[in-house]
């Protein structure tokens, strides 16, 4: 357990690596009812550790996506405690019209969907839940995957993996979006939040700020990608090698947000690809 307050526990789940960082935080909201924020990893330990932690009847389990290092421990804590879990979808939910066609013609993400997930009880944008001593109002904030989800907590706002503080979210479509992905981080920045808590690393103190570094990155790398197409045209692996400077391993997560770039920027009519759409497809400069 690292960190807490009155209301809030935090648990940190043993699953760390590149693209999780230290692991995903579990968070415990409440003292009489408890809901459980990102179950985690279908860990026995982790899950037990919750249990243990909890100080009043778990009363909610909520996921703010379906990716297996957030959802995968959900049916199975379910089971253990009675409570329902709520989400906005399954795995393929709040997909955009250019993902879904991705998505039929056989494009997948490859980046950890839990495809046997599904809620007890869906979760819309504006929703509320409430328990005894809290409540959350859920953010339907598309962008890591199309199911993401928010959950605003007074001046506090759960973030999942749509903002984190040592590092961008990756974007892989057709699970990520990169449109709908700065769209929601504009709606963050329109909460007004004080204090953002990803599943991943520490709070961010200054929400605004980050928000608008992270929308400044993807502009950046958007301008990066458009100057290496006038050299000719060219698909994402081979740009990712030339733009990205990462170790080996994380080079196939690099070449999936340079998709998502080409797609957004393909959307707006600022790139061509040269065939259908798809992960080898290659794009020239307009």
């Amino acid at each position: 357990m690292d960190g807490q307050t009155k209301d809030l526990l935090r648990i940190l789940a043993p699953n760390p690596s590149p693209l999780t960082g230290p692991g995903t935080t579990t968070f415990l909201l409440g003292q009489e009812e408890v809901a459980v924020i990102d179950p985690g990893p279908d860990d026995a330990g982790h899950l037990a550790a919750i249990r243990q932690a909890a100080r009043g009847r778990i009363s909610h389990i909520i996921v703010t996506h379906a990716h297996l290092d957030h959802s995968a421990g959900a049916r199975r804590l379910s089971d253990m405690t009675g409570a329902p879990v709520l989400a906005f979808g399954d795995a393929l939910s709040g997909r955009s019209p250019l993902m879904k066609r991705l998505s039929d013609h056989g494009v997948g993400g490859g980046e950890g969907l839990d495809l046997t997930f599904t809620p007890d009880i869906r979760l819309r944008d504006t929703d509320v839940i409430r328990g005894a001593d809290w409540s959350l109002t859920a953010l339907h904030t598309p962008g890591h995957s199309g199911g993401h989800l928010s959950l605003q907590w007074g001046d506090q706002v759960f973030c999942g993996d749509l903002v984190m503080g040592w590092s961008s979210t990756i974007i892989s479509p057709p699970d990520g979006d990169l449109a709908d992905y700065l769209r929601s981080l504009d709606r963050l920045a329109q909460t007004g939040a004080r204090r953002l808590l990803p599943a991943h690393g520490a709070p961010i103190e200054d929400p605004l700020a980050r928000l608008s570094e992270l929308a400044a990155h993807r502009r950046q790398r958007s301008a990066q990608i458009l100057a290496a197409l006038r050299d000719g045209p060219s698909d994402a692996a081979t740009l990712a090698v030339r733009i990205y400077d990462v170790v080996p391993h994380l080079m196939p997560a690099a070449t999936r947000n340079v998709l998502a770039h080409l797609l957004a920027l393909a959307d707006i009519g600022a790139v061509a690809p040269l065939g259908p759409l798809g992960p080898e497809t290659s794009f020239a400069s307009l």
